[in-house]
């Protein structure tokens, strides 16, 4: 089994980058009130923070022991990247405002 957790973390870390700047647009140009989407972006947010502690804790262990954390880590990422795909789609086609 190949070791995922630093690609894991990698891209982890930079969705969780996205997810920040997109949090502070909507904040500043006081659209969170009207919209769903920080509340959705703030979950996939929670998701990538949990992905790249979890991928961060499987690069610390040893060979043996890492395979139930870095597995938490890649279903962590998997469901934030679905949450974010969703909320894009949903966005896009006006279904949320």
């Amino acid at each position: 089994m190949k070791n995922a957790a630093p690609e894991i973390l990698n891209a982890a870390s930079n969705l969780l980058g996205f997810c920040f700047i997109l949090l502070t647009s909507l904040k500043f140009f006081k659209l969170s009130e009207q919209t769903l989407v920080d509340e959705l972006v703030a979950c996939a947010l929670v998701l990538f923070i949990a992905s790249c502690v979890l991928a961060f804790l499987s690069i610390r262990k040893g060979e043996g022991n890492k395979g139930k954390t870095e597995k938490a880590a890649e279903y962590s990422f998997l469901g934030g990247l679905v949450l974010l795909f969703l909320t894009v789609i949903l966005f896009s086609f006006n279904i949320i405002n």
